[in-house]
């Protein structure tokens, strides 16, 4: 496609949050004319209410994706590393547990923080409008035209060459999508939701360790802490809304607390606490699955707004983060033609955002009770052994996930195929020290295992030898004891069967 085309090429992205930013950047690099339009007030200018510090994790697919903009040494000089999981018991013993190697961390980074930074570097592009306060009210995928409506209330419709869809979980433009023929789409709330919390600093410095997730798990919920760069922590409670709707006052919350949470009481402080547990309430969490993430040529949906997953993996912001890369990677390979890189993209992208969301469920059960298990701790012990000394063919699930580009459906299907091999492994080598103990507990019991096996046929063998006797003759029955003594030379063994 000749510049002079590109240039003509006209992109709507839906939505100005984080994978709505940084899609507009990848777009204007390759010369197209983008305009954002975000609903919401520009946030690095507006005072509106939007309840407490959200935390993210930080993982290397999102740093690739920003790494190709240039800005992930910006933000990840804002992030704070996490290196493993501080595991919280109810008795207040502390233990960790490692993502990976020494050098492998993810980056605690302030969502609100890192949206400005990308909005920033969007306005930097001349071929780039950003329009603030701007809702879109209808979305015809098949012509190409969008109606929005700013802060005159004047609807307008807009005609494009593509429209993208990165307007989050409860997305119009897939609303819109849904409306076609074979347009395959899921959604599901977890039961449980989640409310936030602060650790504030203390004397002026982290109040708990400041480079680890820090979590405590109470089998059916938890809380985690992520730390921020002005030294307190962002709490996060995740627990059944049944759950929540028990704890009705001060006092309940705080006998709860010194139940499941005691240490974290000090941390806190029970006034902070009871204050802040009634801000807001329990929020809900939606995971949500489509497909296809694409219309024909004319629309493609990334990040929430094709898969809103549950935050138990760290994935949300980085698979969306991926979509944006792997999307600019499909326009380079097919020279921006919308017509093959739509379809390539929805391929490639479906089984992986889908897996993710799979993983991700599964991931809050390991958080919230699996880490308390002895079992699973020498499980990943021995991954982590086995990866040492096979690194090519034994890696650790969140390893996959977190510290490489491997597709997530195939960590998956990797996953799956390892926890097979060391299961059998394990199977094998319990069956071979079970029969070893044995033999060697009958060593030590005897000197010939096998001698009172034996000995039962001997009997037998013997009697039928050397005894031939009527069942009613007197003379032969005296020959008994002496026949017991023959076969045994052990008087007190013979004497024990004549008082029989």
């Amino acid at each position: 496609m000749e510049s002079s085309d590109i240039q003509r090429k006209k992109i709507a992205v839906i939505g100005g949050g984080l994978v709505g930013s940084l899609n507009a950047c990848f777009l204007a690099k390759k010369n197209f004319q983008v305009d954002v339009y975000e609903a919401r007030e520009d946030i690095r200018v507006a005072k509106f209410a939007r309840g407490r510090s959200i935390n993210l994790a930080l993982s290397y697919r999102g740093r690739q994706a920003l790494n190709a903009i240039g800005l992930e040494d910006q933000i990840v000089s804002q992030g704070i590393p996490m290196r493993a999981r501080m595991i919280h018991s109810l008795s207040g013993k502390k233990s960790a547990i490692p993502y990976g190697t020494k050098s492998q961390y993810i980056l605690s980074i302030s969502r609100e923080n890192l949206n400005k930074d990308l909005l920033t570097a969007v306005e930097k592009y001349p071929n780039v409008k950003v329009h603030f306060g701007h809702r879109l009210l209808k979305c015809n995928p098949e012509e190409g035209v969008i109606t929005v409506v700013g802060s005159d209330e004047v609807p307008v419709d807009i005609t494009y060459d593509l429209i993208v869809g990165c307007d989050g979980a409860y997305s119009t433009v897939r609303t819109y999508l849904m409306k076609k023929p074979r347009f395959d789409y899921s959604q599901q709330y977890i039961p449980h939701g989640y409310m936030e919390l602060t650790i504030p600093p203390k004397n002026g410095d982290y109040a708990m360790e400041p480079n680890y997730l820090h979590i405590w798990p109470r089998n059916t919920f938890m809380m985690i802490a992520l730390p921020n760069t002005n030294k307190s922590f962002t709490c996060t409670l995740f627990m059944p809304f049944e759950d929540f709707e028990k704890l009705l006052t001060s006092s309940d919350v705080l006998n709860f607390f010194k139940k499941y949470f005691p240490d974290s009481i000090p941390l806190i402080g029970e006034q902070a606490l009871t204050r802040d547990f009634f801000l807001l309430p329990a929020q809900s969490m939606i995971s949500v699955k489509c497909s296809s993430f694409h219309f024909k040529s004319h629309c493609v949906l990334m990040g929430d707004a094709a898969h809103a997953i549950v935050p138990f993996f760290g994935q949300g912001m980085n698979a969306g983060f991926e979509d944006c890369l792997v999307f600019d990677e499909l326009m380079d390979k097919f020279n921006n033609d919308f017509s093959m890189c739509l379809p390539e993209y929805s391929r490639l992208r479906i089984p992986d955002d889908h897996a993710i969301s799979d993983l991700s469920m599964y991931n809050y059960i390991e958080m919230r009770a699996h880490v308390n298990s002895r079992w699973f701790i020498f499980q990943k012990n021995m991954e982590q052994f086995l990866h040492a000394i096979m690194p090519s063919t034994f890696i650790p699930l969140y390893t996959m996930i977190t510290f490489s580009r491997i597709r997530y459906h195939e960590a998956l299907l990797h996953w799956h195929w390892q926890k097979k091999v060391i299961n059998k492994g394990l199977f094998f080598f319990g069956t071979l020290i079970a029969i070893g103990s044995t033999y060697l507990l009958m060593c030590a019991m005897s000197l010939r295992p096998l001698h009172y096996f034996r000995r039962p046929w001997d009997w037998l063998a013997h009697f039928q030898n050397r005894t031939c006797f009527p069942a009613n003759s007197m003379g032969s029955l005296e020959k008994i004891p002496n026949v017991i003594s023959s076969l045994y030379k052990d008087s007190e063994v013979a004497n024990s069967w004549i008082s029989l």
